[in-house]
């Protein structure tokens, strides 16, 4: 329980706590931040991470002088990228197998049809706007994946939306972060940058599933 009270502080307090890395370890912070957004958006169990937050946090240190702002991009881009090669390569890897489970209700061939369907034809806006959706993106490689979408077109796609995610957020950071409403407030825009999202992802998922019977 301690572990899951401090993972929650951290999240909702993460100004504090990058604050205090910067100021402790010096430039080892850009390798802590490397290895959190590659592990995000590399590793398939581990959609919790505080990205979005984190990168708004970013831009905001970068706005005070305590971190560099085109370094900070550069390698949280990189990160990013890299992370969804990874796991788009494991859904690749994996997915010829798990969907030859014929007897599966779920991973079956008709499964894997629908999917790879999906994505030929949804796959650049579910990797490029799940960026911006807290499990989205670290679900969303690991299904282009197992959908066999070509390497050239997710790598497109990919790039895209990195750059677009940690630009978008870390530029945020920098140009409002060190607002006084934005400081005195972060603890609710962390929350909204959560939650928000997540409602969108649940009320997705929530018509999709309404809409299951009838498509079928």
């Amino acid at each position: 329980m301690e572990l899951v009270h401090w993972l929650i502080d951290f999240v909702l307090h993460v100004d504090l706590h990058l604050s205090a890395f910067v100021q402790d370890y010096g430039t080892w912070v850009y390798a802590l931040l490397f290895a959190v957004i590659f592990v995000e958006t590399g590793v398939v169990v581990m959609p919790f991470l505080p990205g979005d937050s984190l990168l708004f946090v970013v831009g905001a240190l970068c706005g005070v002088g305590l971190m560099n702002l085109p370094l900070s991009m550069a390698l949280l881009i990189a990160a990013a990228v890299l992370g969804n090669q990874c796991n788009y390569t494991i859904g690749r890897t994996l997915g010829p197998r798990v969907f030859g489970w014929n007897q599966s209700r779920f991973f079956n061939r008709s499964a894997f049809d629908r999917t790879h369907a999906f994505y030929e034809r949804y796959g650049g806006f579910t990797l490029i706007a799940g960026r911006f959706m807290p499990f989205v993106r670290t679900f969303a490689p690991f299904v282009a994946g197992v959908a066999q979408m070509t390497r050239s077109k997710f790598t497109l796609f990919d790039v895209t939306g990195a750059v677009l995610w940690i630009g978008g957020l870390t530029t945020a950071g920098y140009l409002f972060g060190n607002l006084p409403w934005v400081k005195q407030n972060l603890s609710t825009i962390i929350w909204s940058m959560i939650l928000v999202p997540g409602l969108f992802v649940l009320y997705g998922a929530w018509k999709a599933r309404g809409a299951g019977p009838e498509a079928a």
